[in-house]
């Protein structure tokens, strides 16, 4: 038997294609967009500030952000949580980087860190 036709027997099997992804949208939860008051805005760009002294330190604070992702049907989406350290940030094209991920800050909702208290 070649190694070609040993390692068939040993690949994964999905007898529903298609089921996992089902699934996973299944439990996901849409809802509209939260427009954020004035001093949400003011924290986040406080938040923000911050998080720019520190990367002109040369330290990179590792922040747990709450974002919205936009569902591709409507104009309805998703809230999602995600934690990493901050690459970069860009006020003029309205970007923060966090490891590999770019966030509009727009879709920003909010940003905590023990780093930026």
């Amino acid at each position: 038997m070649t190694v070609e036709e040993r390692a068939k027997i040993f690949a994964p099997f999905a007898a529903l294609k298609g089921y996992e992804e089902a699934i996973t949208a299944k439990q996901k939860i849409i809802v509209p967009r939260i427009e954020l008051s004035e001093e949400a805005k003011e924290y986040l760009d406080l938040q923000l500030g911050k998080i720019e002294r520190l990367l002109r330190k040369g330290k990179h604070p590792i922040v747990t952000v709450v974002f919205f992702q936009k569902d591709k049907v409507n104009n309805e989406g998703e809230y999602i949580q995600f934690t990493g350290m901050v690459a970069k940030i860009n006020r003029t094209s309205r970007i923060l980087q966090i490891v590999e991920k770019r966030l509009q800050l727009d879709d920003i909702y909010n940003i905590e860190s023990e780093d930026l208290d």
